[in-house]
């Protein structure tokens, strides 16, 4: 099953820029152990506020429980707000295999 994760990252006031950079390092680490597990599929950047982080991530598990366990592995959980959209596959979608 895929989900659509939109994903609101804030960072809580006083944290250093060392305390970041740590953090995104952290991410990126973890998003690439998801990636080759063939949890993460995709992110994206959609249009930002100036000082906005927000991530559109497409995921696989096999049910909402698999996924939660996937996004608390993530470090930055910690400082984020996460929306999660459930996806079903469309009839007309160009990407399955014809029936």
């Amino acid at each position: 099953m895929e989900f659509l994760v939109d994903m609101v990252t804030t960072v809580p006031r006083g944290t250093s820029e060392d305390g970041v950079a740590d953090m995104r390092a952290r991410e990126a680490a973890r998003s690439a152990e998801l990636t080759a597990q063939g949890s993460l599929l995709r992110l994206w950047r959609p249009p930002l506020a100036p000082g906005e982080w927000r991530t559109w991530g497409l995921f696989q598990a096999d049910d909402a429980g698999e996924l939660e366990a996937v996004l608390a592995s993530m470090p930055l959980r910690a400082w984020r707000r996460e929306t999660v959209t459930p996806l079903t596959p469309h009839p007309n979608d160009p990407g399955q295999p014809p029936r």
